[in-house]
């Protein structure tokens, strides 16, 4: 075989491969926290968190637009640091975990914003699927004194919980809710890349609703 046809058949082979190179990280739920906070009387801020979660990034340092992310949470995990308002929040008249135990989202576009990036992805809790955005820091990445590779990130929105048929509340004299319909989310996310990394995801701009909205494998095996 000529060194011509070598060249040649070795162009093919590189056209042929994706473009998009990706490394994959685990979330780390230790060093990570999912946070909201919600207003109360129209007078305060109520905090809150969920404790059991996890997620994976598909990272691609050269061309972040070809990276994506899901995320699973345990809605039962809520947390408010006040045991009966958590168990009501779990019951019918909020999340209903008995019938949707978990929240989901799955990236369906990042792009640079000014010194940041918006991360656009598919919400799914209690039975709706809603596409939000997210702002979010620039990936900063670090070697652990342990020699693991790690990264993080920072990210904030608002979502509108009668978006997703949470509309539990009740309307004060003055015109105030009792619980407000905004509610703020606050993610401190690190990871930790995989020594054996899985098939590459899809870039997040091929992810469709209907895959946000499948349930996780640990949800699978539970079922089965």
């Amino acid at each position: 075989m000529s060194i011509r046809t070598l060249l040649i058949a070795a162009g093919t082979t590189l056209l042929a491969l994706p473009t998009w190179a990706q490394v994959e990280y685990a979330i780390d739920p230790a060093h990570s926290s999912i946070e909201f906070s919600v207003r109360h009387l129209g007078l305060s801020n109520v905090k809150g968190k969920f404790t059991k979660f996890e997620g994976t990034i598909w990272y691609n340092e050269s061309d972040i637009a070809q990276s994506s992310a899901t995320v699973v949470i345990q809605a039962a995990s809520i947390d408010t640091a006040e045991p009966k308002r958590d168990e009501h929040l779990r019951g019918a008249d909020f999340f209903e975990v008995e019938k949707y135990p978990e929240i989901r989202f799955r990236t369906t576009g990042i792009e640079p914003k000014g010194d940041k990036y918006v991360v656009r992805g598919f919400l799914v809790m209690h039975g709706a699927t809603k596409e939000i955005e997210i702002e979010a820091t620039p990936p900063a990445k670090v070697v652990d004194p342990w020699g693991n590779e790690r990264m993080g990130f920072e990210g904030r929105t608002t979502i509108n919980r009668q978006d997703f048929g949470i509309s539990y509340s009740k309307v004060l004299d003055n015109g105030a809710l009792v619980i407000g319909n905004d509610v703020k989310i606050e993610l401190n996310i690190e990871a930790l890349r995989k020594k054996e990394a899985s098939p590459q995801a899809k870039p997040a701009k091929e992810a469709k609703a209907e895959e946000a909205a499948q349930p996780s494998e640990q949800k699978k095996k539970t079922d089965e």
